[in-house]
């Protein structure tokens, strides 16, 4: 009964054997202990880029790096410009509320010098003449100093009305600062998705790299020499 199973079992074996051979034609037989061993798959080799895409892809992450750089830095000259124009219409919002207290007052004491005048005319023919004379002089007084106060405001009108428009110029100004600046973070965004896509998962030669870095150093050092 043993033998009969040992048999039974290289019965199936050969047979398993024989399907995996028919099913794998690739598959090699070792003669020594007549196993089944595995076909040597081949991986293809990832493709290294060339001096020429190295050095593209460098000068792309450089000039994005120096963009990010630079938007930065324009950022906060647009953040700080903000706050001097908020600081320059409080100044000019707490100047027009002042110049329009004085403009009231002034007219108010407009009013009240064309009724002293009235006031005067009718009394004048039985005044005094000593009296007479000092109350011409308070109202011609009071009258120059009413067109000194209305000259100062009509000039502080056209200054702060000056000053108004210089601020709605700059703050039109400041926002297309802030347009550029969100166009440019788009951008920016996008050729670092580009350099990531492109650049940043493929295999180079270090040889080239090397080779790239001292062309560089060699260009910047031209260039600071010719500067001199």
């Amino acid at each position: 009964m043993k033998r009969l199973l040992i048999a039974l079992s290289v019965f199936a074996f050969a047979a398993a054997h024989a399907a995996d051979v028919q099913n794998n034609p690739a598959a090699k037989i070792d003669p020594k202990n007549n196993k089944v061993s595995k076909p040597v798959v081949t991986k293809p080799k990832e493709p290294v880029m060339t001096r020429a895409e190295l050095r593209s892809c460098i000068e792309q992450r450089d000039a994005n790096e120096a963009e990010v750089v630079s938007i930065n830095a324009a950022t906060k000259d647009y953040k700080d410009n903000t706050e001097k124009l908020k600081a320059e219409r409080d100044r000019l919002e707490a100047a027009t509320s002042a110049l329009n207290a004085r403009t009231t007052a002034a007219k108010a004491e407009y009013d009240a010098i064309l009724k002293a005048n009235e006031e005067f005319k009718a009394a004048a023919p039985k005044m005094e003449k000593a009296d007479f004379e000092a109350k011409k002089k308070e109202l011609t007084d009071r009258s120059a100093a009413f067109e000194a106060t209305r000259d100062a405001i009509v000039t502080e009108s056209k200054t702060l009305n000056g000053q108004k428009d210089a601020l709605g110029n700059n703050i039109d100004k400041n926002n297309e600062m802030f347009k550029s600046l969100d166009q440019r973070r788009d951008k920016q965004l996008d050729n670092a998705d580009d350099w990531k896509a492109n650049c940043s998962k493929k295999k180079y030669d270090e040889n080239d790299e090397a080779a790239i870095m001292k062309e560089r150093a060699a260009a910047k050092a031209a260039a600071a020499a010719a500067s001199k």
